[in-house]
């Protein structure tokens, strides 16, 4: 009887073991796979990255031919707006010039026509 019973034992506890292997086996299959997952993600980083770095050195290469464009536009820019108040001002002291000489005129007419009739009684 103790034979059977630690026959009995055995073939339990082999068979644990080979639940265990089976158990680790799988285990390290879906490490392995995990691992590959990685590994494949990460290659795809370093080739996102190597394609963003390319891109922006030719963006930096643009950019500096751009950059003398950009400043003559800005001088332009700064020329235009200082012309334009150039002739605002100029504008501004013909229309008050030009209102000047209106005023002045009328003020003649007016003292001629009150002459003319101050003549006329």
């Amino acid at each position: 009887m103790i034979n059977a019973t630690v026959h009995q034992q055995l073939g339990t506890l082999l068979a644990e073991v080979k639940n265990l292997r089976e158990d680790f086996r799988r285990s390290e299959d879906k490490s392995d796979a995990s691992r590959a997952s990685m590994h494949r993600r990460m290659d795809e980083l370093v080739e996102r990255v190597g394609t963003l770095e390319g891109s922006t050195s030719a963006m930096q290469g643009d950019i500096t031919e751009m950059k003398p464009i950009t400043d003559d536009v800005k001088k332009w820019k700064l020329m235009g707006i200082g012309a334009l108040g150039v002739i605002g001002v100029g504008g501004a002291a013909l229309g008050v010039t030009f209102a000047d000489v209106v005023k002045r005129g009328l003020a003649i007419l007016v003292r001629a026509s009150e002459a003319a009739s101050s003549l006329s009684k």
